[in-house]
């Protein structure tokens, strides 16, 4: 079947347009978003003080968006603790829209007791980062703190100088939003900066 020259030049044109290079994505529940703009929320729980802190991968820093504790007193019950925990972080989620999630991983507890309840609240944080869509990494507590300051058995007070320094902090966060900021400064290290030894998905 014969065509016209201006027809075959139209075919030419839609053949050969400007084609789109995919870029690199997180796709999450709540949406999708560039590398370079990932939002990474670290959670460091406790049934008591659970941590959490939000920062933006960026040039020539990553800067902190939120970060906090979320404090049980002592006699509040452990089911009263752990809806507080999925509702803060339900809310923080809400407003930050994270694209990943770096908890603290598992440490062996000399104390049976201590372990099921820390059990507990990484439980209930799991759920409702899980819920959001996120896909969740787990970071051992001492590699957290080799990245931080070069030595896995770093003091709290060391990791929460360092994070300051990194996110440009006025001041150095609470112990436990540090060691939560600590976490998710230690995902984008590992898998945006050396590209190895990705944390373990959970």
């Amino acid at each position: 079947m014969a065509i016209t020259p201006k027809q075959f030049e139209q075919m030419q044109a839609r053949v050969s347009g400007p084609k789109r290079q995919p870029s690199p994505v997180l796709e999450t529940g709540l949406r999708v978003v560039s590398a370079k703009n990932q939002v990474v929320i670290g959670v460091d729980p406790s049934l008591r003080g659970t941590g959490f802190g939000v920062i933006q991968a960026g040039r020539p820093s990553p800067r902190a968006l939120a970060h906090g504790t979320i404090t049980c007193p002592a006699g509040w019950e452990h089911s009263r603790c752990l809806f507080k925990i999925a509702q803060t972080l339900r809310e923080v989620v809400a407003r930050h829209r994270p694209t990943v999630c770096a908890i603290e991983g598992l440490f062996f507890a000399q104390n049976l007791q201590t372990a099921l309840i820390m059990g507990e609240a990484r439980g209930a944080a799991l759920a409702t980062l899980a819920e959001a869509g996120l896909e969740i990494f787990e970071i051992a507590p001492r590699k957290v703190k080799q990245a931080m300051v070069g030595y896995g058995a770093a003091q709290k007070f060391a990791v929460g100088k360092m994070v300051q320094r990194l996110l440009q902090l006025s001041e150095a966060p609470a112990p436990d939003a540090a060691d939560a900021l600590a976490i998710a400064l230690t995902y984008l290290q590992t898998t945006h900066r050396f590209g190895a030894g990705a944390p373990k998905k959970v």
